[in-house]
């Protein structure tokens, strides 16, 4: 009986060993020559330096749409709930009817809800609207029925009527006012600061009058003469910076560190991905079993993409660092054969050991009827 049940446990591991190859194992077997699969759904395609030159001359070009370059800050119009401080020279009881011992926010002009503002001998002024400059000439005209040849200045000590807004992946979210100085995209992304690790700086969304820009910070940061500097925003402009969270390449198989990277970039070329992981292991990998699987969004009426790099060349990596990996890429590297081998000895070695068991049951059996 003990012979029969090692026998059934010898013939069972054999049975395995023919069904399964042990390991993750990729099988290009049914890619015909012509690279698509038999089923059609899959198209195996290696990386040469042909490759590569086509997909650089199907890059889209980053540049900035010419309506928000053309787009020129105007001179800054006073607005609803901005603070106003308005000196007349040689006429304190105007400037600081508080008294000048008071703080000098006790002594602004506040511009009503309504847009206007109350000024002595003036009366109440639309100042919504209007230019520092305008204003001021405005109410130099008006006092020269009190004051000979007044001296009238103004300047605002708090902006509020005219505001930007940045959100998502940065630091200090939220409104920020735009001033008499002209706010650029650049800068009001560096006051809100870049969160470092969640930020996807290649899909920036500039929101204006109902249309959205798309803008890569870091293609065009990367210009020489990148006009980013010159993009300056106006009052409603939204700016949302995403998260990267959703852009992952998936690196499995037989590299040192196996897990999901993100990144913050548009791309991420092949050789960066492997050397984030560690690289290939360098005594179970094949090199010449480096896959990158890209999917589609219709497999029915297109095939998935494999594209194939035998990096056992020097050459080969000189391809994967201009071969660009995509967001929810699955990056593979396969075993070599003696790996795949070696597991398989290594799931026999348990099942072995419950036949030695079973053996050595049986000798004592034995032994004990001779007894």
């Amino acid at each position: 009986m003990i012979r029969n049940l090692s026998v059934a446990i010898l013939a069972s591991i054999a049975l395995q060993g023919c069904m399964f190859s042990p390991g993750q194992h990729m099988d290009t077997s049914q890619i015909v020559r012509d690279g698509t699969s038999e089923s059609g759904n899959v198209e195996l395609i290696p990386i040469t330096p042909k490759l590569i030159a086509m997909e650089a001359s199907t890059q889209v070009d980053e540049s900035i749409p010419p309506e928000l370059l053309s787009y020129s800050p105007e001179s800054y119009r006073i607005g609803a709930n901005d603070l106003l401080f308005i000196t007349v020279w040689d006429h304190p009881e105007l400037t600081a009817p508080s008294g000048p011992q008071q703080q000098i926010d006790a002594n602004g002009r506040l511009v009503r809800p309504d847009g206007k503002l109350f000024y002595p001998y003036v009366g109440n002024i639309a100042a919504a609207g209007k230019t520092i400059e305008e204003l001021r000439a405005y109410i130099s005209e008006r006092l020269t029925q009190f004051v000979d040849s007044p001296q009238v200045d103004i300047s605002v000590l708090r902006f509020a009527s005219q505001k930007i807004v940045v959100s998502g992946a940065v630091v200090r979210a939220g409104q920020q006012p735009l001033t008499t100085t002209p706010l650029s995209v650049v800068e009001a992304v560096g006051y809100a600061g870049i969160d470092p690790l969640n930020a996807d700086l290649s899909g920036l969304t500039l929101t204006r009058d109902g249309r959205e820009y798309k803008l890569d910070l870091d293609a065009l940061n990367r210009q020489k003469n990148s006009a980013l500097p010159n993009v300056y925003l106006k009052a409603g402009d939204q700016l949302y910076l995403p998260y990267n969270d959703r852009k992952r390449i998936y690196v499995m198989g037989e590299v040192n560190q196996p897990r999901a990277l993100t990144f913050k970039t548009k791309t991420m070329n092949l050789s960066d991905v492997l050397g984030t992981v560690g690289g290939l292991n360098q005594t179970t990998s094949n090199g010449n079993a480096v896959y990158v699987i890209r999917g589609v969004e219709n497999l029915d009426k297109e095939p998935a993409k494999i594209f194939q790099l035998e990096a056992t060349s020097p050459s080969a990596m000189a391809l994967a660092t201009r071969f660009d990996v995509q967001a929810q890429d699955v990056v593979y590297v396969g075993p070599a054969n003696i790996t795949r081998w070696n597991r398989f000895i290594s799931q026999l070695v348990p099942s072995a050991s419950i036949v030695g068991i079973g053996a050595a049951a049986r000798n004592d059996m034995s032994e004990a009827g001779s007894r």
